[in-house]
């Protein structure tokens, strides 16, 4: 199960979360203003987390901390990102823009290329007032992909090459293929060996350090992106549990090639084979790893809410956890992200209020990370944002079971991954039932291929539907949402 190796070497070691304190800011009665000694922000990133969480009704994944926090408020089953990898991901959560208006597609491109006048979602609240602090990964790691214009000081532990912690084994630092060694790693060292152990550390001094303030404060998680490394008691949490194998273990019938990948991310690391099926032992092994890594961050998110608590700030603090995109350990033949698929673009979001009539509550409604930002400001009691696309959750956390959005948008382009300059974008729409998707040449728009997928509950895509008779009529529907894109008829 967790293969401890030799020579450790000892050093230092993102779902959607909002928690605020007001009743009058999701009930009926409106607020004008509210006092900005009044609440802060604690909003929190996890990197490639899909919703296999307690909370969300995973039988395995042992998540005690983010379950207590849905047990204060109220989960999002149906969440969704704007495009599943990373930079363009969080672009658009931390501009509240769609990644067409960002134009921040690929791991390179930074958003004030296009829009070198945004006012970022941090740096909203620190033009309120707020002292605003980024720990871990918030933007993309490299540190051409910061934005010190969203805080007040200096990023910590946010760019890869600075927080390190990726490996603790001497066999995996010495890897020199590149930054990549193994894709899980099992060592008995405390949590500070890796990397979220030490932002967590650096984020529960940043609290101390601003208790008496109004801070807005980011803590960017790196796992359970790959590498799967954690220490081995996270593993051992899991070493009598039986993993179930990938369900709907290959691609859906009639799909076009355009939506699928090679698992180029998975591929780089030295012991997966560079082409071919994945051993049975590694079909085991990496999903393991996941699971470990989520218990990791887990464990790390509980720290920030017992020093919240000690601080006498968790009834005083909106706290926001959110991942950028979902993942697949195997899923359709798919490993890790860049696809429309439910499993890439789903991601988990969980609203707690200390307060709210609404604890432990589910909610169907369907709704996008680019809401984060509008809802954020309006819960805040802060003027409207000006030219952001999502719509603010506030009514529906006053009223879960309301009429509300019928669609999230999600994109990917293709080529991907190491490759030129893609000509072809996959936009996709998902509504309470079907998911749309058209592949368009980005030159003339040009509609070369097309998906529909009717889920029947199972959230996994199983048959590309859109040449059947029988779902004309859905699809009509669906193309038409899809033309409503970026659109703001909700």
């Amino acid at each position: 199960m967790c293969r401890l190796g030799n020579n450790i070497k000892r050093g230092w070691l993102g779902a959607v979360l909002i928690v605020w304190p007001l009743s009058d800011a999701i009930g009926g009665k409106a607020t004008d203003q509210v006092p900005l000694d009044r609440f802060n922000v604690l909003f929190i990133a996890v990197d490639d987390l899909r919703p296999q969480l307690g909370c969300y009704g995973d039988s395995i994944a042992i998540t005690p901390n983010i379950d207590r926090l849905a047990a204060r408020g109220m989960v999002f089953n149906r969440a969704y990102c704007q495009q599943a990898v990373c930079a363009p991901s969080r672009a658009s959560v931390l501009t509240g823009r769609r990644p067409d208006v960002t134009k921040v597609w690929d791991l390179q491109t930074h958003f004030r290329e296009a829009l070198p006048d945004a006012v970022t979602l941090p740096q909203y609240f620190k033009k309120q007032g707020y002292e605003t602090r980024a720990v871990g990964k918030i933007y993309h790691d490299p540190k051409d992909a910061q934005d010190p214009v969203s805080w007040s000081v200096p990023e910590v532990l946010s760019v890869t090459d600075e927080a390190g912690g990726k490996y603790v084994l001497s066999e995996n630092l010495a890897s020199k293929r590149s930054w990549k060694a193994a894709a899980t790693e099992c060592a008995e060292v405390p949590d500070s060996a890796y990397v979220d152990g030490k932002v967590r550390i650096a984020a529960v001094e940043a609290i101390q350090a601003m208790k008496d303030t109004n801070f807005f404060l980011a803590v960017g998680f790196r796992r359970p992106h790959l590498p799967f490394s954690a220490p081995k008691k996270y593993w051992d949490l899991y070493k009598n549990v039986a993993i179930p194998k990938p369900t709907q273990p290959m691609p859906p019938t009639d799909v076009p090639q355009l939506a699928l990948h090679d698992g180029a991310e998975l591929r780089g690391y030295t012991d997966i084979p560079d082409v071919g099926p994945l051993s049975g032992e590694l079909v085991e092994q990496l999903p393991l790893g996941y699971y470990a890594s989520i218990s990791f961050v887990d464990a790390q998110i509980g720290h920030l809410l017992d020093e919240l608590e000690r601080q006498g700030l968790l009834d005083k603090t909106i706290i926001v956890l959110w991942s950028d995109h979902g993942f697949h350990l195997g899923e359709l033949d798919l490993w890790c992200k860049t696809t429309n698929f439910e499993l890439d673009t789903r991601v988990p979001l969980l609203i707690s209020v200390p307060g709210t009539p609404h604890r432990g509550k589910h909610t169907e409604a369907v709704v996008e990370l680019v809401d984060i930002y509008p809802t954020l400001a309006d819960l805040a009691g802060l003027p409207a944002p000006r030219e952001v696309d999502g719509v603010s959750l506030k009514p529906l956390l006053a009223r879960p079971g309301r009429s509300w959005k019928n669609r999230a948008f999600s994109q990917f382009p293709r080529p991907w991954m190491y490759t030129d300059t893609p000509n072809v974008m996959g936009y996709s729409v998902r509504s309470e039932a079907y998911r749309y998707t058209e592949w368009r040449n980005i030159g003339d728009s040009a509609v070369i291929a097309s998906e529909l997928y009717r889920y029947n509950g199972i959230g996994i895509e199983t048959e590309n539907v859109v040449a059947q008779p029988r779902y004309r009529k859905e699809l009509r529907k669906m193309r038409a949402l899809l033309d409503s894109m970026w659109k703001k008829r909700y």
